[in-house]
């Protein structure tokens, strides 16, 4: 027999009412997907207060392009987490829009008419061309050439984005990290503009080496000591995979918190839930785990603003 829960209670604003008293009314209001991005609140603050645990990022690179990078920034300036798992693109915005800048733009735009103007869309942000391949090429390639000449002819990704970091400045998300030893790991870096410059590099230096298995070296070096581990995941592919998948090695995830749009119905990774990662041992079959379904730039704004009022530090 199926006992139900408690009762449904309504919800009650007042302009008195704080974000975290919001979170606290959605987690016992039975509304939808309302219980879900409370359960995920609840399960952060945990998280990032427990100095027990390997603390994971991964996010995809568009939102980066977003204002949501202040938010990545913020986050990983104020160590919430200890290692970052991102895709290619993340390096190439965060770059790009250090030393320049994108543009608002619409989905509706007529992208024939934008390409005639050298102006490429993601979504409804626009990125002008001299602020993104030429512009990447030139910073990348001075980097390397400079890491070359002292003598490092072979480099992880981990390394590639400390280096970057390191030239960056406190707008930057590698900046925090470079700035708080937060290891960041891009396991498909090939598949961007930094990647093909680091090929371009390598054209130009036969003996310059990309070394992925150190990534490996470095991220099993960290999940094998791990007395707990925990990931928030904002979107799917290769950086939630990555991060579940070195996880498994430790016997899963201890909190896990996902965010995304995908559906499950077509069996992909990105529509996966955190629970399927329960049978792969991905995630232990006790973790506090969720998965909040919502658009990423709409959600982390106020799931961010409530964890600053609930995490003393």
């Amino acid at each position: 027999m199926i006992e139900p829960g408690k009762p449904v209670q309504d919800i009650n604003i007042t302009n008195q009412t704080n974000i975290e008293e919001i979170f606290e009314m959605m987690a016992k209001s039975g509304g939808f997907e309302s219980r879900n991005l409370a359960d995920g609140f609840e399960i952060l603050s945990s998280m990032i207060s427990d100095k027990s645990c390997l603390r994971f990022l991964s996010f995809v690179a568009a939102i980066t392009s977003t204002g949501i990078r202040g938010i990545i920034k913020d986050m990983i300036q104020k160590k919430w987490f200890d290692v970052v798992i991102t895709t290619c693109g993340a390096l190439d915005h965060d770059i790009a829009r250090h030393f320049s800048n994108y543009k608002e733009g619409s989905f509706t735009m007529d992208d024939s008419q934008l390409a005639d103007q050298n102006i490429h869309r993601l979504g409804n942000v626009l990125v002008p061309m001299e602020s993104y391949g030429p512009l990447i090429e030139e910073k990348v390639q001075g980097i390397l050439e400079e890491v070359y000449a002292q003598g490092k002819k072979e480099m992880s990704t981990a390394d590639i984005t400390y280096e970057i970091g390191k030239r960056l400045g406190e707008d930057s998300f590698l900046y925090w990290a470079y700035k708080n030893n937060v290891t960041v790991i891009v396991p498909g870096i090939m598949d961007g503009a930094v990647g093909s410059q680091v090929w371009m590099f390598s054209q130009k230096h036969r003996d310059f080496k990309l070394n992925m298995t150190a990534d490996a070296d470095t991220i099993s070096g960290l999940v094998f000591k791990a007395q707990k581990s925990g990931a928030l995941m904002l979107g799917g592919g290769i950086s939630k995979h990555h991060t579940l998948w070195w996880n498994q090695y430790r016997d899963g995830l201890d909190y896990a918190v996902y965010i995304t749009t995908a559906q499950e119905f077509d069996g992909s990774l990105s529509g996966a839930l955190v629970r399927e990662a329960i049978s792969w041992g991905k995630v232990t079959q006790g973790a506090r785990q969720t998965t909040i379904h919502a658009e990423i730039t709409t959600t982390l704004p106020f799931l961010y603003r409530a964890l600053l009022s609930k995490i003393k530090q």
